[in-house]
This record gives C-alpha cells, structure tokens and sequence, in this order.
C-alpha cells in the first residue's frame, strides 16, 4: 500500500523550479539555445489569471507565462512584446510542469467517454450549444437519451 502524503508532501511541488531549453528556432537570428526557468502555478496563480484576463482572454496565456517565469523574470508588458510562437511554446511547457495538459491519448479517451459521446448526441439532436449541454445533471442526460431512444424527442432548449 502507498505511504499516506502530508501536506508537506503536496505543497512541495509549487517550490520546484524547471529549467527550460528555448530551441534557436525560437530565438532571433543569431542567437544560440537557451534556458529560461519556470515554476508551476498555483491553484491561486490559475484563479488570479482567470480573475484579471475575464475581460481580455488573450491575456490569460500571456499571465500564465509571466507567472510561472522564474529566470529571467519579465513584466507582463514583456512578455507581450515576446513573439507569439515563443509565447505559445513557454506556455505548452507551464501548462506540462503545472500538469495542466493533457498526455497524448487523453483527447481521445474524453471523447470517447460515454458521457461526452452522449453530450454530443444531445447537441447534434436537440441544436445545442457545448455550453448549455455542461448544464445538464447526469439524470437530465440520461433522460433526454431515453426521449431520443422512444422517439419522444423535440428540438428545443435544456
């Protein structure tokens, strides 16, 4: 059996820092690999982006980057200057150290979990919206299915 973690145990890993290698790729002409060092964000880093890029979502991957970027550190004005495909790799790589992505194959299982293939079914048959299929209770989509099963169903609104 698996030793029981404390909460030093699970507060540890917002300590750890990344270093990262920048492909040249990615850099200006001229100028050689490089490492930057990231940090994974917190529950409270994720709620303070989420809160302050309510009104701008495209600042939500520029913040998410400013946060987690230890060495150098960068203003969020910055980071907005960076060229996007740098920006869009930084980022790939603090969603991986917060375990924010998903593993190759985790899409592809989501879609073939029985509740998102019936959310789905619901959408297409109904006209639905994602957003309002993510209001439903487990009970609501089994019985909108039932009505699709027995025929009963109509077009029209959760």
């Amino acid at each position: 059996m698996a030793r029981s973690l404390t909460a030093e145990d699970l507060l540890a890993g917002a300590n750890m820092q990344h270093a990262v290698e920048i492909p040249a790729a990615l850099l200006p002409k001229g100028e050689t690999a490089g490492s930057v060092v990231l940090r994974p964000l917190t529950v409270r880093d994720v709620q303070r982006v989420t809160q302050a890029a309510r009104e701008q979502a495209a600042l939500t991957s520029t913040l998410m980057v400013q946060q987690a970027l230890v060495q150098p550190p960068l203003t969020l004005e910055q980071v907005s200057g960076l060229p996007a495909g740098l920006v869009e790799f930084l980022l790939e790589e603090v969603n991986r150290i917060s375990g924010l992505s998903m593993q190759a194959g985790d899409v592809e299982d989501a879609v073939r979990a029985p509740l998102s293939r019936a959310c789905f079914l619901l959408a297409r048959e109904f006209g639905w919206t994602p957003e309002q299929c993510s209001q439903l209770t487990v009970g609501q989509v089994l019985l909108y299915l039932e009505m699709m099963a027995t025929g009963e169903a109509r077009v029209g609104t959760p």
